[in-house]
C-alpha cells in the first residue's frame, strides 16, 4: 500500500537530535527545566557545556510534561572516586516524574543489582553492565510507554520501558511495576502526562545533550 505516506524525520549527526526533537538541554540553555521543590530556575552548575548536580540544590524537572517518549541524555560521573556502591557518582533520571532509571558509577563497583547503573531502580536489573570508566560521557537511549489506568483507576496497562546504554541494550520492554520506592512494593496511581526529573543524591553527576521526541 503507498498511503498513508511515511513522515519524514532527518536524523541528527552522531547524537545530535533528530529534526523533530524537542531539546531539552544543549549545553548552555537550561530554561527548559525547573527546581522540583519550588519551580524556581535551577541551582545547578552550568559550565563546559554540562549541567552539574549541586549537593542540597535539590531534583531539576522539565517544564513541559510527556507520556511516551523517547529520550536522548548523557551523564557522567565524576572522575575522582571517593566512595563506593551507592555513593560513588549516584543520581538518577524519573520518567514521568515518578519511575527511576538509576545513574550511579557501577564500574569496577559492586552495590545491589537492582540499583546498579542502567536499572530499573529497586525493580530490576540492567541485562549487562555497559559502564565507561568513571569521568568518561555515559548515554543513554531510552524508549518509554506510558500507563494507561481504566475509569475506576486501576491499571489498564503498565509502563513499559526499553534502554540502551552506550548502545548496548540493558532493558528489554521492562513492565515497571510501579512508582520507584526506596522501601516496600510499587503501586500504581493514576496520573497524566508528567515531567523528566533529574535527582540530586549528593553527587556532582553532569548531564549534556537531552532531547525527547514524543511518540
Amino acid at each position: 500500500f503507498w498511503e498513508p505516506q511515511v513522515r519524514v524525520v532527518t536524523p541528527g549527526s552522531g547524537t545530535a537530535a533528530p529534526s523533530d526533537a524537542v531539546v531539552l538541554f544543549d549545553g548552555k540553555d537550561a530554561s527548559k527545566w525547573e527546581s522540583a521543590k519550588d519551580g524556581s530556575a535551577p541551582k545547578w552548575e552550568l559550565k563546559d557545556g554540562a549541567m552539574t548536580v549541586v549537593r542540597g540544590a535539590g531534583d531539576v524537572r522539565t517544564k513541559d510534561k510527556f507520556g511516551d517518549f523517547q529520550l536522548h541524555i548523557e551523564w557522567r560521573a565524576p572522575e575522582k572516586v571517593e566512595s563506593q556502591g551507592q555513593g560513588r557518582g549516584n543520581s538518577g533520571i524519573f520518567l514521568q516524574d515518578r519511575y527511576e532509571l538509576q545513574v550511579l558509577d557501577s564500574y569496577q563497583s559492586r552495590t545491589y543489582s537492582n540499583g546498579q547503573a542502567g536499572s530499573i531502580y529497586k525493580q530490576t536489573p540492567p541485562l549487562v553492565n555497559a559502564m565507561r570508566k568513571p569521568g568518561e560521557w555515559q548515554v543513554y537511549d531510552i524508549v518509554y510507554t506510558a500507563p494507561r489506568f481504566k475509569e475506576d483507576g486501576s491499571v489498564f496497562s503498565p509502563a513499559r520501558v526499553t534502554v540502551l546504554h552506550n548502545g548496548v541494550l540493558v532493558q528489554n520492554n521492562f513492565e515497571i511495576k510501579g512508582p520507584t520506592e526506596y522501601i516496600g512494593l510499587p503501586k500504581y496511581k493514576v496520573h497524566d502526562e508528567a515531567p523528566i526529573r533529574l535527582q540530586d543524591h549528593g553527587n556532582p553527576v553532569s548531564y549534556r545533550n537531552i532531547w525527547i521526541r514524543k511518540l
